[in-house]
């Protein structure tokens, strides 16, 4: 998305005054604290946190809406790189005839929320998980407490039992030791049985967080699992380091395949574009479902041309394939994707890179679509 930089703004220098932020001479905003660096070294991060907070102002002064809470964190996930499939709503809602207005944001707010509500019930799902492992462990321990204390009851029962000529007393003792063997016992059989529920529902658990990470349709991997992998694997290759490339890929006119053979057709498409992806994948290349027709790659130890290589032998594969729709044997004709490949350390973060490459593959789709951009 492009964003026209409008320094001489009146409201956009009063919202960066308001943010903590004023205009240097050059037109670039700048702290108030900021002194002239004497080695004229350029802090690419601090300049890029100028550029995110210039391009939230001057969208919200260019649609005219309100400066709240709400509207800052969405901007923020556009422009920041953070989600670059917002990014792109936005963009195309901008260019509609309906526009970016009020209402609308207040929509994708809606919707944010519900993701809010998604995390906190992850929060509840890793709690419940710790609460199970520690009732386990403790459960464990007092059954193993439990079964000794039975054992040894056992013994002194058999040696009371022994005794002939103890008398009464002990005859007394040698019934209360079995009434207190029959309860251990019992409570020793309750106690497995708690522990294979435990067990049970943490099975359970595990499933069910498995399947909040895999994309129903496809079989990939969501947008979640692929946030967390990308996260590990940005750590472990600035160790080492290795090359480290990330991609999105687009269905072309997925829109058209949908309304021209409906949207199961549509969901088979995906699934051919999602076995195409997976197709190239390996230990060091990963696969997800972003969303919607949108996926997403990381390439381990790829330089972005090498990844971006691999991605056009996988897209000229696919359009040199005649789809057919076996409903109907409506041929589909030739669906092809676009994508953007860029570096993950040519960036001040994997946010940045992230649209770095959404960006590459917007070009892509200007240029024609069926092709593949280098960020």
């Amino acid at each position: 998305m492009t964003t026209k930089t409008t320094s001489s703004s009146e409201p956009v220098g009063r919202l960066l005054d308001w943010l903590g932020l004023r205009y240097s001479r050059s037109g670039a905003p700048r702290s108030a604290s900021d002194a002239p660096d004497p080695s004229g070294a350029r802090d690419l991060s601090r300049q890029a946190r100028r550029d995110l907070v210039a391009a939230i102002a001057n969208f919200l002064i260019e649609h005219d809406l309100d400066v709240s809470p709400a509207n800052l964190l969405i901007a923020h996930s556009a422009f920041s790189g953070s989600n670059p499939q917002l990014a792109r709503r936005i963009a195309l809602r901008a260019q509609s005839a309906e526009g970016v207005d009020q209402p609308w944001m207040d929509e994708i707010g809606g919707e944010d929320e519900g993701r809010q509500s998604k995390a906190d019930l992850d929060r509840l799902m890793t709690r419940l998980e710790t609460n199970l492992e520690t009732f386990q462990t403790r459960s464990k321990a007092a059954h193993q407490m439990t079964r000794d204390y039975g054992s040894e009851l056992e013994d002194h029962l058999t040696d009371l039992e022994q005794l002939q000529k103890t008398g009464q007393i002990v005859s007394n003792l040698a019934d209360l030791a079995k009434t207190m063997l029959e309860r251990t016992r019992k409570a020793e059989d309750e106690m497995r049985r708690s522990e294979d529920e435990a067990k049970s529902l943490r099975r359970s658990l595990a499933r069910a967080k498995r399947d909040a990470e895999v994309d129903y349709l496809t079989g990939l991997p969501n947008r979640r699992a692929f946030e967390a992998l990308l996260e590990r694997h940005y750590r472990e290759a600035r160790e080492q380091p290795i090359a480290l490339s990330v991609a999105f890929c687009d269905i072309d006119n997925f829109k058209a395949i949908n309304d021209a053979h409906g949207h199961d057709a549509g969901d088979r498409v995906l699934k051919v574009i999602a076995d195409t992806l997976a197709h190239i994948s390996n230990d060091n290349c990963h696969v997800a479902r972003h969303g919607g027709e949108e996926f997403v790659m990381l390439f381990r130890g790829l330089t972005p041309a090498e990844a971006a290589q691999r991605l056009n032998d996988a897209r000229e594969r696919l359009a040199d394939r005649r789809l057919i729709n076996r409903k109907t044997d409506e041929p589909f004709g030739v669906v092809t994707f676009s994508g953007g490949v860029a570096d993950l350390f040519g960036y001040s973060d994997p946010r940045a890179a992230l649209k770095a490459a959404d960006e590459a593959l917007y070009r892509a789709k200007e240029s024609g679509r069926n092709r593949i951009e280098i960020a």
